[in-house]
């Protein structure tokens, strides 16, 4: 087995989730062989927060050291939401250490004004113990699209407990830290390496066009919308989440192989 065989799988958890959100793909990837890392990202699962400014290059910053610590050097990068924010400023800071990546549910623009300001008033919310249930209970189902809430009852109990359990000052460090994200077409612009883009058709948070324009800055990317799946694929579709990043896995390798045949 060549070093591009054993390239480890990265996968970034979406906000107010940790790792487990992974928990399908990781026992599948593993099941197939492959190396995986879920990681909690800062101030969730089992990642402290911490006392420094909100800022998702810190969060990106803690992955190139974790990846460190275990001799990691290259790696097959999957991102779904804020996890895929991650990815982005992990792509700016770290170049040369994604070998493969997947954005799921994530948009490259940077946030319009009108959206960072609906971000600080989530923040101020999740810090207002009189407002906190209230926001998580309004805003948690349009995580996922009208087909996994109507059939699907028990993953929205999950999602609502998972998100009830996070810290309130990690969700609202998160939100202040993606509202300062800068824009991300410039850094796709320069990943060429095969990408893949997936969207939920039933997306509330992400449009069509704005998944559309991820996939287009990236010189290999290719968007894939599944259909009946809202803002959160690795839980409402979690085979063809699998499915897809065996394949791209399987592309970064091939690549890699034929880069070490050409003189």
């Amino acid at each position: 087995m060549t070093a591009a065989d054993r390239t480890p799988f990265v996968l970034l958890h979406a906000l107010a989730l940790d790792s487990a959100m992974w928990r399908a793909q990781t026992h599948e990837l593993t099941a197939l062989g492959h190396r995986v890392l879920a990681v909690d990202q800062r101030g969730f699962g089992r990642a402290p927060l911490g006392s420094a400014p909100p800022s998702l290059d810190l969060v990106a910053d803690d992955l190139a050291a974790a990846l460190d610590r275990q001799g990691v050097d290259r790696v097959v990068l999957a991102g779904c939401s804020m996890g895929g924010y991650t990815a982005l400023a992990f792509l700016r800071r770290h170049p040369g250490r994604v070998r493969a990546l997947a954005l799921l549910s994530t948009r490259a623009a940077a946030d319009t004004a009108e959206a960072a300001a609906r971000r600080a008033g989530f923040a101020r919310a999740m810090r207002d113990p009189a407002a906190r249930d209230r926001l998580v209970e309004a805003t948690t189902p349009a995580l996922l699209g009208a087909t996994s809430r109507t059939r699907r009852p028990a993953l929205l109990r999950d999602l609502l407990a998972a998100v009830r359990a996070a810290e309130p000052e990690s969700v609202a460090w998160a939100q202040e830290a993606i509202a300062a994200r800068p824009d991300g077409l410039d850094v796709l612009r320069a990943t060429d390496v095969p990408a893949l883009v997936v969207a939920g058709a039933e997306d509330e948070l992400v449009s069509a066009a704005e998944a559309r324009a991820t996939a287009g800055a990236l010189p290999r990317g290719r968007l894939v919308v599944l259909p009946g799946v809202g803002h959160l694929p690795p839980l409402e579709a979690p085979g063809e989440v699998t499915r897809l990043l065996t394949a791209l896995h399987r592309d970064a390798t091939a690549v890699a192989r034929t880069a070490r045949r050409e003189p």
